[in-house]
C-alpha cells in the first residue's frame, strides 16, 4: 500500500530540501508519495527538474503562504 510521507524542510536553503528528498526517496517504496515543505522558492524549480531527470513523477506543486508544497511519487 502506497503512503504519503512529509519532509519538513522549512527553514533550510537549496539544495537542502532536494537533498532531504533524495535521501528519503531511496528508502521509499515504488508508488509512495513524498511531500516536501520548503520555504526556499528555489525548491519549486529544483525538485521538478531533478524528478524529470531521474524519472520519478511530479504529483503537484503549489505555494500556501510562504511554504512551497512539492509532491513527488516514486516511480522506480
Amino acid at each position: 500500500m502506497s503512503e504519503r510521507q512529509t519532509i519538513d524542510a522549512r527553514g533550510s536553503f537549496c539544495p537542502g530540501p532536494l537533498m532531504e528528498l533524495i535521501a528519503r526517496i531511496k528508502q521509499a517504496e515504488v508508488g509512495d508519495e513524498l511531500e516536501v515543505l520548503s520555504t526556499d522558492e528555489g525548491s519549486a524549480n529544483d525538485i521538478p527538474e531533478w524528478v524529470k531527470k531521474v524519472g520519478h513523477e511530479m504529483v503537484e506543486s503549489f505555494q500556501n503562504g510562504d511554504v512551497w508544497h512539492v509532491v513527488v511519487r516514486k516511480s522506480k
